[in-house]
């Protein structure tokens, strides 16, 4: 149960250090999951603050006592065009706005420092949903475009459009792969991605 004690402010960082530990202490020895910090989604566009990638791509956007809300609807639109799943990590100060803000299906946490030497703990009051609004095309941006060669050539479907603009690759990959397929494709490329931004 939260109380309304005195605790120091949450920052981005030490929610980021301990919203890491927590996942990586809950997926030990998963060769096929990673966390990844910053990861770009629309080409770099917007950038989900940490991203769990298994059997599905889980984005956690975090929002400190010291932040603001000004950018969460911009990357509300992107996020939701992209992520299987998406759970908002909030400090008490900017709760209850910031859960107006957001679609049923995210999930939120709240962050709540419980000493000055950087401890968070957190609490779970919505669990996320499956993500509704999903884009492929949008999903499809995720990879570098020598992943989605390597796709399509070992789909048979590489003919005539390799030298091509990086998003006519895409729309062909969209075109010959179901969403599902796709989803599939693009976390096995990020999952094994080397020398990126995965968090140990």
């Amino acid at each position: 149960m939260l109380n309304n004690s005195y605790h120091p402010k949450t920052s981005d960082g030490i929610i980021r250090k301990a919203l890491i530990r927590k996942l990586l202490q809950e997926h030990p020895n998963e060769p096929d999951t990673i966390v990844v910090e910053e990861l770009g989604l629309q080409h770099g566009t917007v950038r989900v603050d940490v991203a769990l990638v298994n059997g599905r791509l889980h984005g956690f956007e975090l929002k400190s006592d010291l932040d603001t809300l000004l950018r969460l609807p911009r990357q509300m639109q992107t996020y939701n065009m992209v992520l299987d799943q998406i759970t908002l990590v909030v400090g008490k100060d900017h709760l209850h706005k910031a859960v107006n803000l957001i679609p049923d299906w995210w999930g939120v946490i709240i962050a709540k420092s419980i000493d000055t030497d950087g401890n968070v703990r957190f609490y779970e009051i919505r669990e996320p949903e499956n993500n509704p609004t999903l884009d492929s095309m949008s999903i499809v941006r995720l990879l570098w475009k020598d992943e989605a060669l390597s796709i399509l050539e070992n789909l048979g479907h590489v003919s005539g459009i390799r030298y091509k603009r990086r998003d006519v690759i895409y729309e062909k990959l969209v075109s010959v792969l179901s969403q599902d397929e796709l989803k599939a494709k693009v976390r096995k490329s990020l999952s094994t991605r080397i020398n990126w931004r995965v968090a140990r």
